[in-house]
Formats: structure tokens, sequence, C-alpha cells
């Protein structure tokens, strides 16, 4: 685990921005930590894959969304190529 208590993916670092996404909100940050590392290597790869910075914006948020409603891994993706 990070020192900032959030827990790693299996091959990604944890962006900053998405670092300060999970750390304020509690919500988000437990279930977060509570995904496998796999599944959170996933989030990690879905966010960081895209171009924009509109779009990564939009990543997260969804991430957000999609974990407070039960998601564990992002949704129409091939999925991660680094693992």
């Amino acid at each position: 685990m990070k020192k900032t208590g959030i827990e790693p993916g299996v091959v990604h670092e944890i962006p900053p921005d998405l670092e300060k996404v999970l750390t304020n909100s509690e919500n988000v940050l437990e279930i977060w930590n509570k995904l496998t590392p796999l599944a959170r290597n996933e989030w990690i790869c879905w966010i960081i894959s895209v171009k924009k910075s509109e779009t990564r914006k939009q990543h997260i948020e969804r991430l957000c969304g999609d974990l407070l409603n039960g998601k564990r891994r992002p949704c129409c993706w091939a999925g991660c190529p680094h693992r």
C-alpha cells in the first residue's frame, strides 16, 4: 500500500490526478482498496490510455460513478495490454 493509503495496480502506478480524486472521496477510496490488484490495474490503464485530457477527466469521473454503482472493472474495454 502506498503511503497515501491507496492500493496500487499490478503494473501501473496511481497517476496524480486519480490519486487526488481517490483521496477526496472516502467511499470511492474504500471500494478502490477492496478491488483486486488486477482490477485496479485495469482501471488505471483505462484512464491513462486515452490521449485527450478531457477524455481522461471523463474516465476518472466515470470510474467514481461505476465503483459507487458496484462495477469492478471498466466496461466495454479490451483490457490492459501490459499485464
